[in-house]
């Protein structure tokens, strides 16, 4: 945490987050990464998403579904990226909960962030977030 400052670029975050604050975090309170989110620094609130890569991986889901309400509205594509992605590995790991997720917010979503969320959908599934028709 004291290094944010030198965190400067989407690939820092992105090979390191879920490796080191992720895994740091795994069992203790999660507290850093909502003040991660609510940031007014891009990489802290990358950082933020992408450690929960790490609770993906290991089956907890609800901290990247919190975030990503979060940073549902914010304004920079990196953030609707990586969101999108963790949404995506959530889905891989439990199609019904990404669904679920989706269906309430996706009116909402930034369009980059949908659809790196449903990139793994089947084809007609995609199209249908895609055109609204759900």
């Amino acid at each position: 945490m004291r290094n944010t400052a030198y965190v400067n670029n989407w690939d820092l975050v992105d090979s390191s987050a879920d490796k080191i604050l992720g895994a740091y975090l795994m069992n203790k309170e999660k507290d850093t990464l909502y003040m991660l989110a609510r940031s007014d620094n891009l990489w802290e609130q990358r950082i933020a998403i992408i450690a929960t890569f790490h609770f993906i991986k290991n089956g907890f889901f609800s901290d990247t579904l919190k975030l990503a309400e979060i940073l549902m509205t914010h304004p920079h594509d990196l953030i609707h990226k990586a969101v999108g992605w963790m949404l995506r590995e959530v889905g891989k790991r439990d199609f019904q909960l990404e669904y679920d997720f989706l269906l309430e917010y996706y009116q909402r979503m930034p369009r980059t962030m949908l659809r790196y969320a449903i990139e793994k959908f089947p084809p007609e599934l995609r199209q249908q977030f895609l055109k609204g028709m759900l």
